[in-house]
């Protein structure tokens, strides 16, 4: 089995050194949180013209974006590699423990414990059911197309993170609803089934079949060595400067709303961070036990901390409406999402092994 790990899972990939983006991320993140809700505040209701661009309730700007941020990773995907990975399925199922059997059930008792205790003095003991039963429809709906990013970023293993990203969109079909029911006490949950096959199609059928062809055609016409080593490198930019973007008209969407309203943005937050770290390190050094090699335990500890907050955002609009507590929480989920995503994989390079 380690034999297995050793020759397959480490693929041929150019080094991915430290770019000029890269290099002062933080500081574009900063700027670019700050442009966002500038830009909000400036603009007003005039930004509804864009955040209304939806297909399945799916932002189409944001979207494109998200694809350009995946349609590298989805270029690095080698097939030969992936026939090998049911052979060695420790880091998928790890995968599916961390999301469907721990996180949900994390994220509700963080809430709980936040909203309905140590926030007892500001929030009313109503609202807060609201605000948790937001976390809770965040936390059961595992990441399906961010982690491409992060796992591109922290240099994952592309096949696997495929396959690991696959198994988890065909869980959420029958496994998010009765979760959730069961968290929040619903039986008759409507899920938004375009809102999920719309997302999957965008955020990975459509780059996956992109970056395959591109990959063929190039390869074909310029040999492996340039591909590699020449035209890989030469799209991190643009992966960078799209998530930048990206974060800049999330905040934007959300301006105005976090200036009314900062101290519920602050408070809803707060469990939502300590939920994220705690799974980060619950699926990280979990996954060092099983011995898994770090391109495939870094990925799955990102699949566990992030979210599928097009999924959840539908489905709390759905449930609770479009200015309710639960709403709010997975939006401040979406705001939250990417600057400490980005702190982890600084952790996971720094703890590469």
């Amino acid at each position: 089995m380690d034999k297995i790990f050793k020759e397959v899972t480490i693929p041929d990939n150019p080094k991915k050194t430290i770019g000029f983006f890269e290099k002062y991320l933080t500081i574009w993140v900063a700027f670019g949180i700050v442009a966002g809700i500038g830009l909000g505040y400036i603009f007003g209701d005039s930004i509804e013209v864009i955040s209304s661009l939806e297909f399945a309730k799916v932002n189409i700007p944001v979207a494109i974006l998200i694809w350009l941020m995946i349609y590298p990773m989805m270029l690095q995907i080698d097939f030969t590699s992936i026939k090998q990975i049911g052979k060695k399925p420790r880091g998928v199922v790890w995968t599916v423990i961390i999301n469907w059997a721990i996180k949900p059930f994390t994220m509700a008792f963080f809430a709980w414990i936040f909203f309905s205790k140590v926030y007892s003095a500001w929030i009313d003991p109503a609202l807060a059911g609201e605000y948790i039963a937001g976390a809770i429809i965040l936390g059961a709906a595992p990441c399906t197309a961010m982690v491409f990013v992060w796992s591109y970023l922290s240099d994952g293993d592309p096949n696997y993170t495929l396959v690991q990203v696959s198994v988890n969109d065909l869980i959420i079909l029958v496994a998010f609803i009765p979760i959730v029911g069961l968290l929040l006490g619903i039986t008759n949950i409507a899920i938004p089934y375009d809102t999920l096959v719309a997302s999957v199609i965008i955020f990975v059928v459509v780059p996956l079949v992109a970056g395959v062809i591109t990959q063929r055609i190039l390869i074909r016409r310029r040999g492996q060595e340039w591909f590699k080593k020449e035209f890989l490198p030469k799209l991190k930019p643009v992966s960078i400067v799209a998530l930048l973007v990206t974060l800049v008209l999330l905040f934007a969407f959300q301006g105005q709303n976090i200036l009314n309203n900062p101290l519920i943005i602050l408070l809803a937050a707060v469990p939502l961070v300590i939920q994220t770290y705690f799974i980060f390190f619950l699926a990280w050094f979990g996954g060092k036990k099983l011995k898994l090699p770090y391109q495939v335990c870094a990925p799955a500890a990102m699949i566990g901390a992030s979210n599928f907050f097009e999924l959840a955002v539908a489905v709390a609009i759905a449930l609770f409406g479009l200015q309710s507590p639960a709403a709010l929480v997975t939006v401040v989920g979406v705001l939250v999402e990417v600057p400490v995503m980005l702190s982890l994989v600084a952790l996971a390079k720094r703890w590469k092994y």
